[in-house]
């Protein structure tokens, strides 16, 4: 296929929020709820462009959350927005997705552009694993969920099959996605499967949820490193991988470069990989590494050859 556009909707008043910005502005995770779909797209190497559909009004506000990007002023409902952003755009496919919806993955991305390759359309759905019943004052009947799932976006389509969809659908009659269009077509949108973090956020107590969610997937790490070696004549003083014309070097069995060995230290720490001088007890014992005659097992333990 052809280029790959992206239209993020983020046309919302967010009025059920209750907050003084509009909810795909408001802060989430660190950064406007709208950055991180933003990123998610715009960092993936099939999707050529990205635009966002915003309200009138709405420029500030978008300017702050991600500074100059493209944008178009969409319409009074969703369905108007998508079709003001469907005429800005040039690409033979696109992927339609909700800024309520801000953890998206590039797996999602990567099994919807693989399943434009043999069908006009695609979305991202979840099996619904709850009790359905009719309701009201009271319980009602049970309703079967077997072949019922919950559709999420983005939502992926052929450039012409969407807009086709678009300009075939009563003006008098709101659609509360894209996908039900192109079905009204006679088109027939594939099935991938969705993503848990692609809940859609539209209450205060989705925030919490989200932000719950994100902050249990986050994992932070620290560790520190430390190097020694001992002035020598006859050696060359490195630092940093930087040779140091001196009239004496540090001692050790590879370049003795103090300032990386202690970095290397500090990242394996990170990683949870030991020590440089663990790995090189291992190489040494395995043969890998001669041990360097005269020096003691702390030496070799505290050097490691430079990987240059």
């Amino acid at each position: 296929m052809g280029k790959t556009a992206a239209l993020i909707v983020a046309a919302g008043q967010g009025t059920r929020i209750g907050g003084p910005v509009a909810k795909q502005f408001a802060p989430l995770a660190g950064k406007p709820m709208l950055a991180h779909s933003f990123a998610a797209l715009s960092s993936h190497p099939a999707i050529d462009s990205v635009m966002v559909v915003i309200g009138e009004g709405q420029e500030a506000a978008l300017d702050a959350a991600l500074g100059q990007v493209s944008f178009v002023i969409g319409g009074p409902t969703r369905r108007e927005s998508v079709a003001n952003g469907l005429a800005a755009i040039a690409a033979e496919q696109v992927l339609i997705h909700d800024a309520a919806r801000p953890f998206l993955s590039h797996t999602v991305i990567d099994a919807l552009l693989a399943a434009l390759e043999t069908h006009e359309g695609a979305l991202p759905a979840l099996p619904v694993a709850d009790t359905l019943a009719q309701g009201g004052e009271a319980l009602g009947e049970t309703v079967p969920r077997d072949g019922l799932v919950r559709v999420q976006t983005p939502q992926a389509f052929r450039t012409a099959t969407i807009r086709a969809a678009h300009q075939a659908w009563p003006t008098d009659r709101e659609a509360t996605d894209d996908a039900q269009m192109v079905r009204a077509l006679g088109r027939t949108v594939a099935i991938v499967p969705g993503d848990i973090a692609l809940e859609k956020i539209t209450h205060p107590a989705d925030f919490a949820a989200a932000e719950a969610r994100h902050a249990a997937a986050m994992r932070v790490r620290t560790a520190q490193g430390y190097d020694v070696h001992r002035f020598a004549v006859g050696e060359e003083l490195w630092l940093g991988g930087v040779r140091i014309p001196h009239d004496k070097g540090l001692s050790g069995h590879s370049d003795a470069d103090v300032a990386l060995h202690a970095i290397t230290d500090a990242l394996l720490g990170v990683i949870g990989a030991g020590d440089i001088g663990m790995h090189f007890l291992r190489a040494t014992r395995s043969g890998a590494v001669p041990p360097r005659r005269g020096s003691s097992s702390m030496q070799q333990a505290c050097s490691l050859r430079r990987a240059a």
